[in-house]
């Protein structure tokens, strides 16, 4: 039998690395909270989500939230307070690919604080319709989309294959 119709099997070196993040939009009525991006090295001066970071290896999406909330504002959540709201796959030139866990939080434990002062700012509540023009672009693209009802469980960005459906024309 000829290899022709077999499926390429790729060896896990030859698999495109893909980094996980999980976002935690705190919403509080028409208001979510927002950090402003310290010294990271990504978009420095950028207002971004409150609580977001890489999924730690053994980690899951749902835990790594739980985890970024407490040590990046000092708020405790369940995994029960969260609602999965999206998943974005992006792809970013010059970077890793990478798909975001979106979750939507509306009740939590403590103040929101920012614990990490050389990585954020600043910390603000800002109104889904007055959002700050200076804001993490792939990040605005759910909020934008949040704050018109518009949230589809899959969002995609930056794929020459896309048919459209949540890609914008963004380069993060």
């Amino acid at each position: 039998m000829s290899g022709e119709g077999r499926r390429h099997e790729a060896s896990p070196t030859d698999r495109p690395g893909l980094i996980a993040v999980s976002y935690v939009i705190f919403r509080n009525g028409p208001s979510v909270l927002l950090q402003r991006r310290g010294t990271t090295g990504y978009l420095d001066g950028f207002w971004a989500t409150a609580a977001a970071g890489h999924v730690e290896a053994g980690e899951s999406a749902v835990g790594c939230a739980v985890r970024e909330t407490q040590e990046e504002l000092g708020l405790t959540v369940g995994a029960d307070q969260l609602a999965p709201l999206t998943t974005l796959h992006r792809k970013d030139p010059g970077r890793p690919d990478r798909v975001d866990f979106f979750f939507l939080c509306t009740g939590w434990t403590g103040q929101p604080e920012l614990q990490e002062s050389e990585r954020a700012t600043d910390l603000h509540w800002f109104p889904l319709a007055a959002l700050p023009t200076l804001m993490v672009p792939h990040e605005r693209m759910v909020f934008e989309a949040l704050s018109q009802d518009a949230v589809t469980p899959l969002l995609t960005l930056g794929f020459s294959q896309d048919t459209g459906t949540g890609d914008a024309a963004l380069t993060c």
